[in-house]
């Protein structure tokens, strides 16, 4: 049995949509994707993206995924990577994937001398937060996440 983990590829914006699609059913989210193949392929795969994602292949079989960007942190001074999507399939899950994912962001991190690895978890999530703690991760409880969307956006942008 073994692992490959690798860039996604221009032509697989369907299998990301796939795994995110599956994460969303996972997290009881479903009804907020709205998001097609083109959108991926768009984001991922411009001549300038401004996403990134590594696919996890467990004999050759697509099983897993991370989906990342750059951010900034004024406070370091430097970028660092938040992981917006990470998923493995159920029936790869307790082989080292989704650790194996995290390691090579973290070590993309050390290697570009970035600041920091971080993303979000649902609070109800305790498999994944387990799963996190055990990696050294810390809940950064002293923030709350505020997001504008939508016709909230709109008129924020005074175009309502």
């Amino acid at each position: 049995m073994t692992l490959h983990l690798r860039p996604a590829r221009p032509g697989e914006a369907g299998l990301v949509l796939s795994f995110v699609r599956e994460l969303a059913e996972y997290e009881r989210l479903a009804h907020e994707v709205d998001a097609t193949e083109a959108d991926l392929d768009r984001a991922l795969f411009s001549p300038h993206p401004r996403a990134f994602c590594s696919i996890a292949e467990w004999d050759g079989e697509p099983a897993g995924f991370a989906l990342w960007f750059y951010n900034f942190s004024t406070f370091r001074g430097r970028h660092g990577i938040y992981l917006e999507d990470l998923f493995v399939r159920p029936a790869h899950r307790g082989r080292g994937i989704g650790r194996a994912l995290l390691e090579s962001l973290a070590q993309r991190c050390l290697d570009e001398g970035l600041a920091r690895l971080e993303w979000w978890v649902l609070d109800w999530n305790e498999p994944a937060l387990a799963f996190y703690r055990s990696l050294g991760a810390e809940p950064m409880e002293e923030w709350t996440v505020q997001r504008v969307t939508g016709e909230a956006l709109a008129r924020l942008a005074g175009r309502a």
